[in-house]
């Protein structure tokens, strides 16, 4: 089951996750391209759950913010 959040509670897990996990977003989106390279969208939310302990919200919101990046850097 995939929940959509809006722009609004996306920016907001976002400037949790730092204070939540004592890691930067910097270095989330890093972990995202230095680890397996999964192609789904799921994939990539279950591999952060399960190997760095997040729960559903902030890695969806990681990997989002990961894609999100990644297209405007094609442009």
């Amino acid at each position: 089951m995939s929940l959509s959040f809006s722009e609004e509670t996306h920016r907001n897990l976002l400037s949790r996750i730092p204070h939540c996990t004592g890691r930067e977003i910097s270095e989330w989106l890093r972990t995202v391209d230095e680890g397996p390279a999964l192609v789904r969208f799921d994939e990539k939310v279950s591999w952060l759950r399960g190997a760095h302990n997040l729960s559903y919200g902030y890695a969806k919101a990681i990997v989002h913010e990961h894609g999100l990046r990644r297209a405007a850097r094609k442009f």
